[in-house]
């Protein structure tokens, strides 16, 4: 019997959505004031890394992408011991937040098809 999902793939599912609730219930730092919105996570063969890609409104400036970055980069550490508490795995993945341009390569892709 073959399985439609293999193990990494429902795992990714599992931290996109806590760690989308984390983001949006826990994190009580002021600086995130846009909706921050996860994409896609992308887990490492070993599991032992994850890709988590973001993107959030209200910001085209580089310097506020890297500012947001940032604290959620500092701010690992407390989603992976939320994780480690919600999720049951003998090792919760390292997280790295990347900023998804995939909406905003999109958008400029469909202006220019409008403008054709």
């Amino acid at each position: 019997m073959l399985k439609d999902f293999s193990r990494s793939m429902r795992l990714e599912r599992s931290l996109y959505k806590e760690i989308a609730v984390i983001i949006q219930k826990n994190l009580r730092d002021p600086r995130l004031n846009s909706f921050i919105t996860i994409t896609e996570v992308k887990l490492s063969y070993d599991l032992s890394y994850a890709k988590v890609f973001i993107t959030f409104l209200n910001y085209d400036d580089k310097k506020n992408i890297k500012i947001i970055l940032g604290i959620l980069q500092n701010a690992t550490g407390y989603i992976r011991s939320l994780l480690n508490k919600k999720i049951y795995l003998r090792i919760v993945p390292k997280l790295f937040f990347v900023y998804d341009t995939s909406l905003i390569n999109g958008i400029f892709i469909s202006e220019l098809i409008k403008n054709i």
